[in-house]
């Protein structure tokens, strides 16, 4: 558990944030958002540690908007830093044009049938699926049947996200949300009849299994039906006079289902899910392009200290709110960067194009099978790959068998597979 932090004096606290120099750096920290861990080790002028949190708490405090769920309270504080991150996101993430900017009309689906992969593959490798992103990805584009727990989550994850893009209009209700963890769970939990069911105990906690320290005991069972109730107004109805932005309150509505922990298992994949569901709801669409889990998945530690940190210093949002923000800036930036790599593809793809009796998407299969000779392709992989019916991927496929760029494997009496030919890069 995290180190208590020390107490102030209001008066003194109040008496240090009137002088200038003192002000621009008490912003400066609360736009980081540190905790006392973190400020006990910083310097201002001949400030003590103890004299810059009294000071940064206090502007905090005093900056407080307050949220109820059930009878629990919150506080959060949108700093400068937050409210221009949010600006950022309502233009790139939220605004049509300059969203259209950024994907290619072209290539929307094939980007997005990607991005959902990397969610539900992240996602569940978070909570646990042992495997690989390439034996992922394959099984996904595959259609084949999960092997094992691993594998199951990550189809699980896969049709919620593909759920939630086919219903992201509707209102969050508790039967809606007990239907997104059973969809999550599926064949996952020890006991069946816990899929798609709150919990029926208090012996549930969050526990740090390397230390086997508790850190986290959720509310009470009992309380369960209140805070959802809560929970689901707030995803469902804006305050005409308490106004919080939705993305802010889609990152609330994360932390609040890790919170209150309403399942056995599955939380944290339910809460991501809902995440992508609000903002999709209010009109982010490119939200359904960013693998939010991806990133988080790399920053596992901060993810996690910032539920403590929002527990241990008076309900405070504002630690998990501005550690989310930073994972969408750095999923927004890996999307450029994905985008530019298969732009730079599309280039080579292009020349494959010049082949005759060629159509688009056969040349990027053909630069698929130069770059990875040994890769098999079934029907259903491409149909999967390209959005298409399995009728025209079989076309593409037979049509490319028959110029000899490619050769079938019977895989059974009426399936199957395609392979790179023998004559290929003869051909090529």
């Amino acid at each position: 558990m995290l180190e208590k932090a020390p107490p102030y004096n209001v008066n003194e606290a109040l008496l240090r944030m009137q002088i200038p120099e003192f002000a621009l750096k008490f912003k400066e920290v609360n736009n980081e958002y540190l905790y006392w861990d973190k400020i006990k080790y910083k310097k201002i002028g001949n400030l003590s540690p103890q004299d810059i949190w009294a000071s940064s708490k206090l502007i905090r405090v005093i900056n407080y908007k307050q949220l109820s769920f059930g009878s629990h309270k919150f506080n959060y504080y949108p700093t400068d830093s937050i409210l221009k991150s949010l600006h950022q996101f309502d233009m790139h993430i939220g605004g049509y044009m300059g969203a259209k900017s950024i994907v290619p009309e072209e290539d929307k689906n094939r980007y997005l049938v990607s991005s959902i992969m990397e969610e539900a593959i992240s996602s569940s490798i978070m909570e646990g699926a042992a495997t690989t992103r390439k034996k992922a990805k394959e099984m996904l584009r595959k259609e084949t049947k999960p092997r094992n727990k691993s594998d199951q989550m990550i189809v699980n994850n896969y049709h919620t996200i593909n759920h939630i893009l086919a219903n992201k209009s509707q209102d969050l209700t508790p039967e809606n949300l007990l239907y997104i963890h059973q969809l999550m769970c599926a064949k996952t939990l020890e006991r069946k009849y816990e899929e798609g069911s709150f919990r029926a105990t208090d012996d549930v906690y969050v526990v740090n299994h390397s230390t086997s320290e508790v850190v986290h005991i959720p509310p009470k069972q009992l309380e369960i039906p209140q805070l959802i109730s809560s929970l689901c107004d707030f995803f469902n109805n804006d305050k005409e006079d308490d106004f919080i932005h939705p993305i802010l309150k889609g990152i609330i509505i994360h932390f609040m289902i890790g919170w209150i922990h309403p399942f056995t298992d599955g939380n944290g994949r339910t809460a991501r899910a809902l995440f992508y569901w609000y903002l999709l709801k209010k009109g982010y669409w490119l939200t359904e392009y960013l693998s939010i889990s991806k990133i988080i998945q790399g920053s596992k530690n901060q993810y996690e200290k910032a539920y403590l940190y929002t527990e241990q210093d008076d309900m405070d949002v504002t630690y998990f709110i501005t550690y989310h923000i930073e994972v969408m800036h750095k999923a927004f930036e890996a999307l450029n960067k994905y985008i530019k790599e298969k732009q730079k593809e599309n280039i080579q793809v292009a020349q494959f194009l010049k082949l005759v009796n060629v159509n688009e998407r056969q040349a990027q299969i053909l630069k698929m099978l130069y770059d990875e000779p040994d890769v098999v392709f079934s029907v259903k992989e491409i149909a999967n790959r390209f959005s298409i019916a399995n009728y025209t991927a079989r076309t593409d496929l037979n049509n490319l068998v028959s110029i000899g760029y490619m050769d079938t494997i019977a895989v059974n009496k009426v399936k199957s597979n395609y392979v790179r030919s023998p004559n290929f890069k003869n051909l090529i």
